[in-house]
């Protein structure tokens, strides 16, 4: 299974509203500037979102976007769900040996699992656990 663009800069968008959840709309605009992405992809993407009851849009001067629910009660896999479609690792061959099958089948609940029980609070309140700097001792 591989995640495109369309999935992580979906996901970047929804981060970026549970970091502000609470606080007002955010314009495409913005995010597209502090990602450094497209504000015209980005707009493709929102579209989705929308349809799929994850996002609310606000019209007017001081417009944008805002989450539709909680970031606790929004995950990673209902975001890559709407925009990347069903989870498949692989293609299903009828011939397919039992034991592969079962693998693949494993592979797919396992990332499932991860993608469901990862929320958008949990990505949204993520800090690297080093700081983003290395200590080096001579």
């Amino acid at each position: 299974m591989k995640i495109s663009t369309k999935g992580r800069y979906g996901l970047t968008i929804m981060i970026e509203l549970a970091k502000r959840y609470g606080e007002g709309p955010i314009s495409l605009k913005s995010i597209a500037q502090m990602n450094n992405l497209s504000e015209h992809y980005l707009e493709q993407l929102i579209s989705p979102l929308r349809n799929a009851g994850l996002v609310k849009s606000i019209r007017g001067a001081y417009g944008g976007y805002i989450l539709a629910n909680e970031p606790s009660k929004i995950t990673a896999g209902d975001v890559i769900r709407v925009l990347e479609g069903p989870l498949q690792v692989v293609e299903e061959l009828e011939d397919e040996e039992p034991a592969k099958r079962e693998l693949w089948m494993r592979i797919r609940d396992a990332v499932k699992e991860v993608l469901d029980s990862t929320t958008l609070e949990d990505l949204a309140s993520h800090t690297d656990d080093h700081g983003g700097a290395y200590m080096f001792y001579i």
